[in-house]
């Protein structure tokens, strides 16, 4: 009987042609067969994502002095916290395995035709960029551009983007992108209150009703009284609100002259910001041109897929007056060592990692990629495009408009750009039944209203079927051949754009597929990624992004849905979000996820909302004290802080752990409003702590809540849970841990995961609420991004990687993740210090090189050693942080024994560098690491005059000169571009004569 199951299995296994092989295999080997399929689909995608080969760990082991990783686990990992079993997630299956599941999951996704706007639209994504910018990983695996002289591309790329957007808002300055547009509108209307220190905001009642809710929120956590209502009969004389917000053509669609608004508001000392929409501003008058202080919006529609919601970039721009209260980065322009242009992340000062809860905001992860996207979209069409694509679209709304006024349909807008608003003749149930048989979605108000959004996909036919859907008679052709459409058209009235843009330039001549192909090689080969070596930067996680698990983003049923598709249009992604949820939950030890932060510090943001709400919810109002180690991340404090609570330091020992007594100090001080502590685990210095549970237990005696950072979690996966030990509350680094890539500096995702007591407090939204699927901005703590579930067309990512590695994947890639930093940390030990280690002598999954010793005996900083880096072909690790003064490398599991031996070459040959420093074979301040990096016009110029030579200056060692990265400008003069902010494309000087 037993051999009979078998071979009826094996006849079933063979119907489908994939598994021919597997059943060969079954058959040769008999009763191993099972054993031998098991042991493939483990090994098969494990041994691509982790490194090290088996042998290569063996080495390693054996010169740390472990003779296993599982000896390595049970030194290194406390044993009080160690996990020794399985998570409880499925078997891992295999790439092709996952392909076929992925894109049947996505097909269960009903894409419809979706005319519901409120700031979605689809939008033509020229092939060319989606394969050259968003499917690269020349472009998508960089990191934020800090080290500015290896990031000229992408550098060069958001400044065009910073450009665009000031161009078509008739704004002075922008930055390089936020998280989306409900959020920049918070941050908005945040600077009207940091400027002007008033405490009432005003947001117009036809702004999009997921940003009001976004708002709320955040006004509601600082303290700030928001009143919503009629943006025409807002009364600012008592010189108490901070800032309007207003909506610019608004949800409705509709479009007034805002001028006597701007004017009143003004003379009262209020600010007033509007959240426009860039292809209306093609033809529309600019807000910048009435006299707005403030611009926000999302550049989706400029070249970005839909994606349920994200990722896409928000745009802030604003006048030259309010740039340092501006939040985000910031591209200017300065100059290098040589005296030429150079671009740079300027103001770097008010950012969080340096102010702390000092910050302008929290904002650590933006949306670079996708800005870059929106850029590359403007260059591509340039200003005769993007105006074409605006008429056209401008115009069928217009025959939309006659065609449905014709049918005795009420519209309720006098002018338009993209969507209007009728009250239809029929009732509703009449007008939904229509377009659900011609499967199209329209925006159905609770007054009886339909709204209708069309965009640049919209076509004729298009129209013709929505008149069908009204029982309209006519057809476009009827239209347009007996009604001139002058009538209330904008390009024929008083509110028309009559200003120039996008005049520079590059937005005039890359209009051929070959000028934009070359040009987006162009940039992206001035930039350094994980194409072409290790990002070893501490805390961020800089690991394989692989092709199978990238792949699913743009798949037609996750790219192209609206965020506010009826939900059983959208069982794909509520299917992946379960099993998403689920597989996170079993590793985190948490019982509930939300995924809706798009950020890791919107992460935060969520999750110390939601204690906050959980001590409110028990009476515990006067509870808003977080206590956070010095050592944590900047984000930390400038988070609480948004959150409205008052952040105390706690100090850490000499060995870089927390101050055991300090904190219980600290407790006792702050036991009746103690809200939390905010800890990273394994610590912000690079240890697994012992007494993390000690820790947990003590917060939790005073009625307090544990917020674990989740950023050091690529050294607990399989390992610990931080549930298990005392935790309540965490963000998850989508885009560290689990393999969502960097874009350049965004996007990121920050779900949090949270025990049972603290789910009811998860975020809601207005529109789709993330429990349930119905309106619901009233739940929990409110609305923390634009859209339901985040920026949802980037999950999959996470999901795949968590298939394909399974539980014992997962366990081995941490525990290679903490062997590659240990067996680094042992290699460097002779010419380097690690500055913490934990009881055992080991470090975590990162550690922390000590080199301010140099400065006193070779006048050479840390800084001077990470520009001489790339001279050797590698990105630095994290800087002067959290130690200043200091070098932070985190490996990760994904590099092998040779990138690991060739970044280890790189440091120890510096290293000998900097002692011919100190015995003065090397001038102190003319040598290759003060003048580093070096460039290629440098090295080739006839006036060579350093007292090195030009080998030494690029190519210390024999690996670097095959490959050759050349840093494509001097090193950057910092002051100088600070100084001389210039934050737009620099013009194009004529040749000398």
């Amino acid at each position: 009987m037993h051999c009979t199951l078998r071979f009826s299995r094996c006849v079933k296994f063979l119907q489908t042609q994939d598994n021919l092989m597997r059943c060969v295999r079954g058959v040769a080997a008999g009763t191993q067969a099972l054993k031998f399929d098991k042991l493939f689909r483990e090994r098969e995608f494990q041994s691509r994502h982790i490194g090290p080969r088996d042998h290569e760990q063996l080495e390693m082991l054996k010169i740390i002095g472990f003779k296993s990783l599982e000896e390595l686990t049970n030194a290194a990992v406390p044993s009080n916290i160690r996990r020794d079993k399985d998570l409880d997630l499925d078997q891992p299956i295999t790439e092709y395995e996952l392909v076929k599941r992925i894109t049947q999951m996505s097909q269960k996704n009903k894409v419809w035709r979706t005319y519901i706007g409120m700031g979605y639209y689809n939008c033509c994504v020229p092939l060319t960029i989606m394969r050259n910018i968003f499917e690269n990983p020349g472009w998508t695996t960089q990191y934020t551009p800090y080290q500015p002289e290896i990031a000229q591309g992408r550098l060069e790329s958001l400044l065009n983007y910073q450009t665009m957007i000031c161009d078509m808002t008739g704004m002075e300055v922008a930055n390089a992108s936020l998280l989306d547009e409900g959020t920049a509108a918070a941050e908005a209307l945040g600077l009207a209150h940091r400027h002007n220190k008033r405490k009432k905001l005003f947001v117009s009642d036809k702004v999009h009703p997921q940003t009001i809710s976004v708002i709320a929120t955040r006004s509601y956590s600082l303290g700030l009284t928001l009143e919503v209502g009629d943006v025409f009969s807002v009364d600012t004389s008592s010189k108490e609100i901070a800032g309007i917000l207003l909506q610019y053509p608004d949800t409705t669609g509709a479009i007034y002259d805002y001028q006597k608004v701007v004017d009143k508001a003004h003379a009262d000392g209020t600010l007033v910001c509007a959240a426009t929409d860039l292809l209306a501003l093609a033809i529309l008058r600019p807000p910048g041109d009435f006299g707005v202080d403030i611009c926000v919006g999302t550049s989706q529609r400029f070249g970005v897929p839909l994606g349920y919601g994200g990722p896409h970039a928000g745009f802030f721009a604003c006048h030259n007056k309010f740039v340092r209260l501006m939040p985000g980065r910031v591209i200017g322009v300065t100059r290098d060592s040589d005296g030429n242009d150079a671009y740079r992340l300027s103001l770097q000062t008010r950012e969080q990692h340096i102010r702390r809860d000092k910050a302008t905001s929290n904002i650590c992860t933006a949306q670079a990629l996708l800005a870059n996207m929106s850029a590359m979209y403007a260059v591509y069409h340039g200003p005769d495009g993007i105006r074409d694509i605006s008429k056209k679209v401008h115009h069928l709304t217009t025959v939309l408009a006659r065609g449905l006024q014709a049918a005795g349909h009420r519209l309720h807008n006098d002018y338009f750009f993209d969507t209007i608003t009728v009250t239809p003749t029929q009732s509703l149930k009449i007008i939904q039944d229509n377009a659900e048989r011609h499967e199209i979605n329209l925006r159905y108000n609770q007054d009886g209203s339909v709204g209708i959004s069309l965009d640049e996909t919209t076509t004729p036919n298009d129209v013709n079927d929505l008149f069908k859907i009204f029982e309209a008679k006519q057809t476009v052709e009827d239209i347009l051949n007996n009604d001139s459409l002058d009538e209330k058209n904008l390009t024929n009235s008083e509110l028309k754009r009559t200003s120039a843009y996008l005049e520079h330039p590059v937005f005039n001549m890359h209009h051929s597929e070959t000028r934009i192909v070359r040009y987006m090689k162009a940039l992206e080969n001035k930039d350094i990624s994980l194409v072409h070596s290790m990002i070893p930067l501490g805390s961020c996680t800089m690991k394989l992004n692989s092709t199978t698990e990238m792949m699913p983003c743009s798949l037609p049923g996750f790219a192209n849905m609206h965020p506010f598709a009826p939900v059983n249009q959208a069982e794909g992604y509520r299917e992946l979000f379960g099993q998403l949820e689920k597989d996170l939950c079993a590793i985190t030890g948490y019982d509930g996820i939300s995924f809706q932060p798009n950020s890791g510090a919107q992460g935060e943001y969520a999750g110390l909302r939601a204690i906050q709400c959980y001590h409110e919810s028990q009476g515990n109002v006067d509870r808003k004290v977080c206590l956070i180690p010095i050592s944590a991340h900047g984000t930390n404090p400038a988070s609480a802080q948004m959150a409205g609570m008052q952040v105390e330091p706690i100090f850490i020992r000499k060995d870089g752990s927390v101050d055991l007594a300090h904190l219980k100090e600290m407790i006792d001080r702050y036991r009746q409003t103690l809200s939390c502590l905010m800890i990273t685990y394994p610590s912000t210095n690079g240890v697994f702590e012992e007494t993390i549970g000690d820790v947990c237990d003590l917060v939790h005696e005073a009625g307090g809540q544990v917020y674990l950072d989740g950023a050091n979690m690529n050294a607990q996966v399989g390992l610990c849970r931080p549930g298990d030990y005392g935790s309540d509350v965490s963000h998850l680094n989508l885009h560290k841990t689990f393999c969502i890539p960097h874009g350049g500096g965004g996007p990121g995702m920050g779900p949090i995961g949270v025990k049972r007591h603290l789910m009811p407090f998860l975020p809601g939204h207005p529109v789709i609420d993330p429990a349930n699927g119905q309106s619901n901005d009233t739940a929990g703590l409110g609305t923390v991004s634009a859209a339901p579930y985040g920026s949802s067309a980037i999950l999959p990512i996470s999901w795949a990687y968590i298939k394909l590695m399974g539980p014992k994947g997962l366990r081995k890639a941490t525990q290679v993740a903490i062997l590659n930093a240990n067996y680094m940390s042992k290699r460097l030990e002779k010419y380097y210090n690690t500055l913490y280690k934990g009881e055992t002598g080991l470090v975590a999954h990162e550690f922390i090189l000590d080199v301010r010793e140099f400065k006193k005996t070779a006048n050479i900083e840390v800084v001077d050693i990470a520009k001489r880096l790339m001279d050797y072909g590698f990105h630095s690790p994290t800087m002067s942080w959290p130690v200043p003064g200091t070098l932070m490398p985190e490996p990760t599991e994904s590099e092998d024994k040779m990138e690991l031996d060739r970044f280890c070459d790189a440091l120890i040959s510096i290293r000998g560098e900097i002692k011919d420093i100190e015995d003065g074979k090397m001038d102190i301040n003319v040598n290759p690491l003060k003048m580093a990096p070096h460039t290629q016009e440098q090295v080739i110029n006839s006036k060579w005059d350093r007292p090195y030579s030009r080998e030494l200056a690029a190519f210390p060692i024999s690996f670097s000169k095959i490959p050759k990265i050349w840093p494509r400008v001097g090193r950057t003069d910092d002051i100088y571009g600070d100084k001389n902010l210039f934050c737009t494309c620099p013009p194009i000087l004529p040749p000398q004569q």
